[in-house]
């Protein structure tokens, strides 16, 4: 029996916190504590056994356990779908020197898949819209959000929040501005932090 076999039940939650971790100059797994087998060492200078290291990534996708940063390709359950845009010759309020990237997302009706919530069950389909100003920041985070969406990252099937139903296709934590106007509390602009959050949020899920 391998080693890794006999220790399974021992080891810890996937995501182990610096504390769990300790010292990794004493040669030992941060995820079974065990001395380290076939070691192998991430971007973040973190390391692991390969095996366990493989195991978290299955659990959670390649995502470092110890500081969260992505060491690969996340590839979200977003349903099949397309994004589209245009350019629109009018400002959003807070940037007047240049007009409006107009988003447009269609996610198609369909079957829940063996990655969603409820497989075999209806997916109810959605149209959404989203604001960008035309500028070069702006078309940066086009350009990112075009990535996250071919990552399937920009939606995900869960409950709704507004209508409390399942099977629904629902945002995943990436934010977008849904209004032209109104500010942040209604998800529109003026936000002049909202670019450089949203790539933030971008950034964590290994888009950059």
């Amino acid at each position: 029996m391998s080693k890794l076999s006999t220790r399974k039940k021992e080891m810890p939650p996937w995501r182990a916190t610096p504390s769990e971790a300790g010292d990794q100059s004493d040669e030992r797994c941060p995820i079974c504590l065990d001395k380290f087998q076939n070691k192998r060492q991430l971007n973040c200078k973190h390391e692991f056994c390969k095996d366990c290291l493989k195991q978290a990534e299955a659990a959670n996708g390649p995502i470092c356990p110890i500081c969260r940063v992505v060491f690969g390709k996340i590839i979200g359950d977003q349903p099949d779908g397309r994004m589209s845009h245009q350019i629109l010759t009018f400002p959003l309020p807070g940037y007047s020197d240049c007009g409006t990237i107009k988003i447009s997302y269609e996610i198609q009706s369909g079957t829940q898949t063996a990655k969603h919530p409820n497989p075999g069950q209806h997916l109810y389909g959605i149209h959404r819209t989203a604001y960008l100003p035309d500028n070069k920041e702006g078309n940066e985070v086009l350009r990112l959000l075009k990535k996250a969406f071919d990552q399937r990252l920009i939606f995900t099937v869960g409950t709704s929040r507004t209508t409390g139903l399942d099977g629904q296709v629902t945002w995943n934590d990436i934010h977008h501005k849904t209004s032209m106007s109104g500010g942040a509390e209604s998800f529109g602009y003026p936000d002049p932090e909202y670019l450089s959050r949203v790539k933030e949020e971008l950034k964590a899920k290994g888009i950059e």
